[in-house]
C-alpha cells in the first residue's frame, strides 16, 4: 500500500485511506461471468448506479474481455461501447471511472470525456498505449501477465517463484512508465490473479501478497469470481461469492488497497470486517 492516503485522479481525489471498491461493468457480450448483460448504455448506468449505491467508489468500465480465448475486438468497437457511457456515467454520477483497456485510442478518448485512470492488463504494451497514457495525465494500473489473453495460460512456467517473477515484471514496467513520463505517484499494481498462472500459483500469490509492499504502491486485487476459486473449491462461476469474499478479506489483511469485483454490497461488508480486525475497532 502506498504510503500516500490519497491518489490524484483526474478531477477526483482517491480517497485511499481505507480499501476501495471498484465495481466491474463489463459491456461486452462475452465476459466470463456477465457477458451481455450491461450492452446497452441504459443496463450500463442502471448497473452503475446500483454499485456506487452500494458503496463502490470506482467504476471500472470494459468494452473487450479478457478471458480466455475472448475474441478480438475492434479499435472502433471498443471505442463504440465504451465512450457513450463514459460520457453518460461522468454527466449523470460524476463518478470516478477507470479505463479498463490495451488501447490507445480509448484511453486518449475515454480520458477526455472524463474518466479519471486506466487500467490495463497489457501494462502499457501494445503500440502506443504508453505515449497516449502519459498524455492523459492520469494515473494507471499495471497488471502482471505473459502473451495475450488467448494464450496466456501457455506461458505458466518461470524459473523464479511466481512472487518474485511478478515483482520482478512490474518494477521493469514502473521503470518503463517512469522513462515515459507517467511519475511513480501515478502508479498503482495489480497482480494479476488468474492470467499466465496456475492454481497453485494463485494460491501462493495471495499468501504471498505482502512481498509486494516493498514497491510502497497502491495494490489493486481482482479475484471476483475467478477461476481460481472454482478449482480451490469445486464451484462453478455462480457459486464463487463465498470464496470471494474470503479472498477479498486476505487480500485486505496483507495489503490491498483497492479490491475489484462484479459483487459490490457483500465485497463492502467484507472488506470493512477485514479493516475493523486491522484497526481493532469498528
Amino acid at each position: 500500500m502506498s504510503s500516500s492516503s490519497s491518489l490524484a485522479c483526474g478531477r477526483h481525489c482517491l480517497d485511499m485511506s481505507s480499501p476501495v471498491i471498484m465495481g466491474v461493468l463489463n459491456v461486452t457480450p462475452d465476459s466470463f461471468s456477465d457477458g451481455g448483460r450491461f450492452t446497452t448504455v441504459e443496463r450500463a448506468l442502471r448497473q452503475a448506479d446500483a454499485m456506487l449505491a452500494e458503496g463502490a467508489g470506482i467504476i471500472d468500465l470494459g468494452g473487450e474481455s479478457t478471458r480466455p480465448g475472448a475474441a478480438v475486438v475492434s479499435t472502433q468497437e471498443e471505442m463504440d461501447r465504451v465512450l457513450p457511457v463514459v460520457e453518460r456515467l461522468v454527466a449523470e454520477f460524476d463518478c470516478l471511472v477507470s479505463l479498463d483497456t490495451s488501447t490507445s485510442e480509448v484511453m486518449a478518448e475515454g480520458a477526455a470525456c472524463g474518466a479519471s485512470l486506466i487500467n490495463d492488463v497489457r501494462s502499457l504494451s501494445r503500440p502506443g498505449a504508453l505515449e497516449a497514457a502519459a498524455a492523459t495525465g492520469l494515473p494507471v494500473c499495471l497488471m502482471h501477465m505473459r502473451g495475450e489473453p488467448s494464450t496466456m495460460q501457455q506461458h505458466v512456467d518461470y524459473d523464479v517463484p511466481i512472487e518474485e517473477e511478478v515483482a520482478r515484471f512490474l518494477e521493469g514496467r514502473i521503470a518503463t512508465c517512469e522513462q515515459a513520463g507517467i511519475s511513480r505517484e501515478r502508479i498503482i499494481l495489480d497482480p494479476g490473479f488468474g492470467f499466465a498462472k496456475t492454481i497453485e500459483h494463485n494460491l501462493r500469490l495471495m499468501n504471498r501478497l505482502d512481498y509486494l509492499a516493498d514497491f510502497s504502491l497502491p495494490l489493486l486485487v481482482g479475484v471476483s469470481r475467478k477461476s481460481m476459486i472454482g478449482k480451490a473449491l469445486g464451484r462453478e462461476v455462480t457459486d464463487r461469492l463465498p470464496g470471494g469474499l474470503a479472498l477479498a478479506s486476505i487480500a485486505v489483511m496483507k495489503g490491498a488497497g483497492i479490491i475489484r469485483t462484479h459483487d459490490v454490497a457483500p465485497t463492502v461488508d467484507a472488506v470493512n470486517m477485514a479493516r475493523a480486525v486491522l484497526k481493532e475497532g469498528a
